[in-house]
């Protein structure tokens, strides 16, 4: 016999309905978070690449910004610069001041963070101070170490030769044999901090008992490092070293400030080149030609950290 509780009332909605309902409203609400995320990265990221790439392939032009026309060459912007003498030098001194940098920033880098390990009065003090030359605009930076590598009037000059460490004045800024090693110096001091932080909160996480039992069988300070830090610290420092190499290769603004890629090409590198070739050239699609090259050779390189991470993590 059949009941009036029995019998399903029109209109009620199911309780599985009601909690699929439920299920894709909670859904749509996480996924619209990523919309904004999503907007910035197409709008002020995807774009910028996807237009830099089309344009590459193009003969733009001045006129090109005006009545937006710009004739399809195909790849006559990438053999132009390919065959460009300035190429061959720009991509040397881009590897030269890119390992130049990485290395010296590292080390020094590994240095202080090794030393600020030690508590001592102030340690905390001295580190947040250590991170003013990374927190400065690089333009600021660049400026700066102009001034302090000035030949007639720089501070540099003036200790070297108050010292008796040289007799005249070294051009660090308009000579091409030592434009090179005041960039680097530049770029040296201003990625120190970054490097310095993060092997810092690299080696707080290795446990001190392993020091502690190093010590108990005989280990020196050289033998610690060798067999207890630089192994566990090999993950942040394949990290350290992977993003400062993205971060060095594509060096723009302190160059710019401190030599504009001269004098006589010493100092220019991929970036300089590029906006050169774009903003004196007015050679549009040979500087995005140029600025495209640069991306991919960053890609690389992170195809190649992305990997030997992915194959350190399958070896544990």
């Amino acid at each position: 016999m059949t009941t009036l509780l029995d019998k399903p009332v029109h209109g009620a909605a199911h309780p599985d309905s009601r909690t699929a309902g439920a299920a894709r409203r909670a859904r749509l609400a996480r996924m619209s978070f990523y919309v904004p995320a999503v907007l910035y990265l197409v709008i002020f990221f995807g774009y910028p690449v996807v237009a830099n790439l089309v344009m590459s392939f193009q003969d733009y032009t001045v006129t090109s910004f005006y009545n937006g026309g710009a004739p399809f060459t195909g790849l006559a912007n990438y053999t132009a610069i390919f065959t460009d003498e300035l190429f061959s030098t720009s991509l040397w001194n881009t590897a030269v001041f890119t390992i130049a940098s990485l290395v010296l920033q590292f080390a020094i880098g590994l240095g202080i963070a090794l030393f600020f390990r030690r508590r001592f009065p102030l340690s905390s003090t001295l580190r947040a101070l250590l991170l003013l030359p990374w927190l400065l605009p690089l333009l600021v930076s660049g400026t700066v170490f102009r001034w302090l590598l000035d030949q007639d009037y720089g501070v540099v000059n003036q200790v070297l030769l108050g010292l008796h460490l040289i007799n005249d004045p070294v051009p660090w800024l308009v000579s091409p044999d030592h434009a090179m090693t005041a960039i680097v110096i530049a770029n040296v001091w201003i990625g120190i901090p970054f490097n310095m932080v993060i092997l810092y909160g690299g080696l707080q996480s290795i446990p001190p008992q392993l020091y502690e039992a190093a010590s108990l069988d005989g280990a020196g300070a050289w033998q610690k490092f060798r067999h207890v830090t630089w192994p566990l610290l090999r993950p942040t420092t394949s990290v350290v070293v992977m993003l400062g190499l993205i971060y060095t290769i594509k060096a723009f603004d302190v160059v710019m400030v401190l030599t504009q890629g001269g004098p006589a090409n010493s100092t220019q590198l991929l970036s300089t080149w590029s906006y050169a070739l774009s903003f004196t050239n007015l050679q549009f699609g040979q500087g995005a030609a140029v600025s495209n090259v640069l991306i991919v050779i960053a890609m690389l390189f992170a195809l190649v950290y992305l990997r030997a991470v992915r194959a350190e993590q399958s070896e544990r």
